[in-house]
C-alpha cells in the first residue's frame, strides 16, 4: 500500500515558486545530526529547526536562481515521508550566484535553518524556511528530478486559509497544517518543492516584473473575458498562482487576461513579497491567445448625460501616452459629456521644485482629444498646496473636469482654492454650491496627504447635476490576502471611511436643501462595491453605487495578483436612480491587458436628468 504522502504527490503537482528578498533572523545555534527536509519544515510554517544548525541535509537540485536579492537553489528529498503537511522540498540562500552545483546534482548541505520573511516581518508575509550559510558537497549528478506534483482544480481545497490563533494576534504560523482543506495549507505544505500545472488561463496579465497569474480552477468565479472576479472578503479565489520564470526575460510570454498557459509549466514553488505563493518555472507552457479585445461603450443619445471616470495614471507633459488616452477617451468611451480625471501631475511632473500648476498637463491631453476626433474640451481643477495631496513625490496630482461645451455648461463661482471649502447654499429654491469649483471640507483630517474631492456644478439641458470627483486614500499598507495574519488587517480603510463620511455628509447637505438634487459622486475609490467605505458613502440612502446594477460577474475595474475587482465607481442620488434611466458601463481598455496605458478601466454612467 503505497503511503499517504505517495498518495498525495500521486494527485498533486509540485510547482516552482519564486522568492523575494528580505531580513533573515537568526537565534543561538544548536547542532542537529542528518535531518531530512521534511523534518526541517515540519507541520507548521515555522521550522522547528529554526535558528540551528544542521548537517548533511540530502537532496536533489531542483532549481538554481541566479537574479534578484534571494539567489541560491531549491533541493528536493526524493523519500517523502508519509506526512501530507510537511514539504520535501527547501531554498539554500546562497546569497551570490551559486557555484558549483546543476540542476540533477544529488547534495548534501549543512548550514543554519532560518526563516525569511519576504518583505520584512512588518509586512505581515507569511516566512520561507531556508538554508542559509551552506557548506554543499556534491555526491552525484545527472540524476533525474523528483517528479513535479500536480497542482489543478481536484488537488486545491475550496476555502482560503484558517483563521488564525487569536492568542498570536491571528497569525496562523503556529497552526498545524491542513493541506485537504484550505488552500493557503496546500501550498504551504509544497514549498520549495518541485510542482506542476497544466493548461492555465491567465489571470493577470504579464507585466514588466516578467511575471503574472493564473487559476487551476478554471470556473472559480469566471467572468466572460477570463478573469476571475472577487466579489467578497470570503471569496480569495484559491486557484490563483502567481508565475515567474528562472530562464531568460526575453522568453518570458507576453500574455493578457484569458489566454492560456498550454502544456505543462513546472518549477519550485516559492513564496515571495508580491503575490505570495509563486511556481517558478523551470518549464513554461506554450501562450495560446483567448483574442481579448478591448471593449468599447455606446455613445450617448442626445437626450442622456454622459459622466465617466478615468484614472490616468501619473500623467505629467513628459509622458508618451497622451495619444493613447485620447483615443481611448474619443474611441472607446465615445467622448463623454463631462470626464473626471485622477491622477493629472503638475506640469513637470515628479520634479519637486514646487511646481503646483497642471494646465500644460490638461492642455496636452485635450489637444490630443481633438487630434483624435474628439470635441475640444473645457476644463477646471483647483491646484494643491505642493506636497499636500499625496501620490509620487513632486507629483502633486489632483482630480480635474473635462467637459464639452457643447453639449454642457458650467456655473462658476469665484473662490475656490486649494484650502477654502464649499458649501452648500440655496438659491431660488434650490440647491447650489458657495464656490464652483470647489472643495470639500479640505481642512478634515481624512484628506490629510491624500486628494481633496473635487465639485462642481453642471447644467445639461437646463437641469443642474452636481458631480463630485474623488480619489481616495489607497490600500498601501494593508496585509495582503496571503498574510499569516487571517484575517488580514485593512489600516488603509481608516482613512477612506472618514474620507467617505465627509462626502456622504457632504451629498446630504445638498439633499437637505434639494431633495430631487441630481447628485453624481465618482471617481477612483480605491475600495470595493461591497467594501465598509463604500457602505459608508451610500449611508442613509444618499447616494448608491451604481456598478451594483451590473451583474457580479461584470463587476471590476482593476485586475490585481489574479482578482479582477472595483476601485472605481460612479455613485449616484436617489433621483437618478430611481427616475432618470440610467445605464453603466465598466469599460474594460486596461487592466486585462499587458501593454496598458493605465492600471484602471474607465467607468461611464449614461441618464436623463
Amino acid at each position: 500500500m503505497p503511503s499517504k504522502k505517495s498518495a498525495r504527490l500521486a494527485a498533486l503537482t509540485v510547482a516552482a515558486v519564486c522568492s523575494a528578498a528580505s531580513t533573515v533572523v537568526l537565534t543561538s545555534p544548536a547542532h542537529a545530526d542528518s535531518v531530512r527536509i521534511h523534518d526541517i519544515q515540519g507541520s507548521t510554517r515555522i521550522s522547528p529547526y529554526a535558528g540551528k544548525q544542521v548537517a548533511d541535509v540530502a537532496g536533489i537540485v531542483t532549481g538554481i536562481r541566479t537574479y534578484g536579492k534571494s539567489k541560491g537553489f531549491w533541493i528536493q528529498d526524493p523519500q517523502a515521508d508519509d506526512n501530507p503537511a510537511t514539504s520535501e522540498g527547501v531554498f539554500v540562500f546562497t546569497g551570490s550566484t551559486p557555484q558549483g552545483v546543476a540542476v540533477g546534482d544529488s547534495v548534501l548541505v549543512s548550514g543554519t535553518v532560518s526563516e525569511y520573511v519576504p518583505g520584512g516581518t512588518s509586512s505581515g508575509n507569511q516566512s520561507v524556511t531556508q538554508l542559509t550559510k551552506p557548506t554543499i558537497t556534491v555526491v552525484s549528478s545527472g540524476n533525474a528530478v523528483p517528479a513535479a506534483t500536480v497542482i489543478d482544480a481536484k488537488s486545491v481545497p475550496a476555502a482560503y486559509t484558517p483563521a488564525g490563533d487569536s492568542g498570536a494576534n491571528g497569525s496562523v504560523n503556529g497552526l498545524t497544517l491542513k493541506p485537504s482543506a484550505y488552500a493557503l495549507d496546500l501550498y504551504e505544505s509544497l514549498e520549495g518543492m518541485n510542482v506542476q500545472v497544466a493548461d492555465a488561463r491567465v489571470v493577470t496579465a504579464s507585466n514588466r516584473f516578467t511575471e503574472l497569474w493564473v487559476t487551476v480552477k478554471p470556473w472559480e468565479h469566471r467572468n466572460r473575458r477570463g478573469g476571475t472576479v472577487y466579489g467578497s472578503y470570503d471569496s480569495q479565489n484559491t486557484g490563483r498562482l502567481k508565475i515567474q520564470s528562472l530562464g531568460a526575460v526575453a522568453d518570458f510570454p507576453v500574455a493578457n487576461v484569458g489566454d492560456t498557459l498550454t502544456g505543462t509549466t513546472s518549477g519550485p514553488l516559492d513564496y515571495n513579497e508580491f503575490g505570495g505563493y509563486t511556481l517558478v518555472a523551470s518549464e513554461l507552457g506554450t501562450l495560446k491567445s483567448g483574442g481579448l479585445k478591448r471593449e468599447t461603450t455606446r455613445k450617448q443619445w442626445s437626450g442622456e448625460l454622459a459622466v465617466a471616470t478615468y484614472n490616468v495614471e501619473n500623467l505629467d507633459p513628459s509622458d508618451n501616452s497622451f495619444a493613447e488616452h485620447a483615443s481611448a477617451i474619443v474611441n472607446n468611451l465615445k467622448s463623454p459629456d463631462i470626464l473626471s480625471l485622477e491622477e493629472i501631475q503638475d506640469n513637470n511632473g515628479t520634479t519637486d521644485d514646487g511646481t503646483v500648476a497642471a494646465d500644460q498637463t490638461v492642455r496636452k491631453l485635450i489637444d490630443a482629444i481633438v487630434a483624435a476626433g474628439g470635441p475640444t474640451y473645457d476644463w477646471r481643477s483647483i491646484d494643491p498646496v505642493d506636497k499636500t495631496d499625496g501620490g509620487q513625490p513632486g507629483g502633486n496630482i489632483r482630480n480635474v473636469f473635462l467637459f464639452n461645451p457643447e453639449r454642457v455648461t458650467f456655473t462658476d463661482r469665484a473662490g475656490g482654492d486649494a484650502t477654502t471649502a464649499t458649501a452648500v447654499t440655496k438659491k431660488y429654491g434650490r440647491a447650489a454650491l458657495t464656490v464652483s469649483p470647489g472643495r470639500i471640507d479640505p481642512a478634515n483630517e481624512a484628506w490629510e496627504d491624500s486628494r481633496k474631492p473635487l465639485v462642481g456644478e453642471f447644467v445639461f439641458r437646463g437641469k443642474t447635476v452636481f458631480v463630485i470627483a474623488n480619489h481616495f486614500a489607497s490600500k498601501g499598507g494593508d496585509q495582503a490576502l496571503h498574510s499569516q495574519y487571517q484575517p488580514p488587517s485593512r489600516s488603509s480603510e481608516t482613512q477612506r471611511h472618514l474620507q467617505a463620511k465627509s462626502v456622504n455628509a457632504f451629498v446630504k447637505d445638498i439633499l437637505a436643501v434639494q431633495k430631487s438634487a441630481d447628485v453624481v459622486a465618482l471617481g477612483d475609490i480605491n475600495d470595493f462595491e461591497f467594501s465598509g467605505t463604500t457602505e459608508l458613502l451610500e449611508d442613509g440612502g444618499a447616494l448608491w453605487s451604481a456598478i451594483k446594477s451590473l451583474p457580479r460577474s461584470e463587476r471590476y475595474s482593476y485586475v490585481y495578483q489574479g482578482n479582477a475587482q472595483t476601485l472605481d465607481q460612479i455613485l449616484v442620488s436617489p433621483s437618478i436612480r430611481r427616475w432618470c434611466d440610467f445605464e453603466y458601463d465598466s469599460v474594460h481598455i486596461n487592466s486585462e491587458f499587458n501593454d496598458q496605458i493605465s492600471d484602471h478601466d474607465p467607468q461611464v454612467l449614461r441618464f436623463r436628468p
